[in-house]
């Protein structure tokens, strides 16, 4: 099946994108619901944008990010645990990657790669930063394959039964 990297529009799309997150991060009808109102006023913020994987016409794939301001709440959150760790720069001049998911029927085909990559190489940023959960995962072994290093570790969001890892790499991301 073909497969096309390119500009989501993630505000028309949302509840295809939330589907895919869904299906990937195992979310319940009452997270998607808080999530969609989420995504929507992210898309709002200047810099936001996403792109898609899409596969015969399906989504299968999306990521988005936007310029990092400390005023963000994901910022608020993780900045003491930065800030204890000496890493508390990281959210200055950052690109931060908010969500990068792969349907599991796709999974392990280098569509979590391809997205993170087309929407870091045009960032002006000098660096990205993201969360992802604290445990070894595939996700964070592409991260740190892309270059990303742990900037804290056991970082607890509320409401979020498990701790996460913030991570950051310098732009360009490294290529295999």
């Amino acid at each position: 099946m073909d497969l096309a990297i390119g500009p989501l529009d993630l505000a028309a799309r949302v509840d295809e994108a939330l589907a895919v997150q869904a299906v990937a991060f195992g979310l319940g009808p009452d997270e998607v619901s808080v999530r969609r109102q989420i995504v929507q006023r992210h898309m709002q913020f200047p810099g936001a944008r996403a792109l898609g994987a899409t596969a015969g016409g399906l989504l299968v794939g999306f990521v988005y990010g936007m310029p990092n301001s400390r005023t963000h709440w994901w910022s608020t959150v993780v900045e003491p645990y930065l800030r204890a760790a000496g890493n508390a720069e990281w959210l200055d001049d950052s690109f931060v990657i908010t969500e990068l998911h792969v349907h599991p029927d796709h999974q392990n085909r280098g569509i979590g790669r391809r997205l993170i990559t087309s929407i870091t190489d045009s960032a002006a940023e000098p660096r990205s930063i993201l969360s992802a959960i604290d445990t070894d995962s595939p996700a964070r072994g592409l991260y740190h394959s892309l270059g990303y290093v742990d900037l804290a570790r056991r970082v607890h969001f509320p409401s979020a039964p498990r701790p996460y890892a913030v991570m950051g790499a310098p732009l360009p991301l490294r290529r295999r």
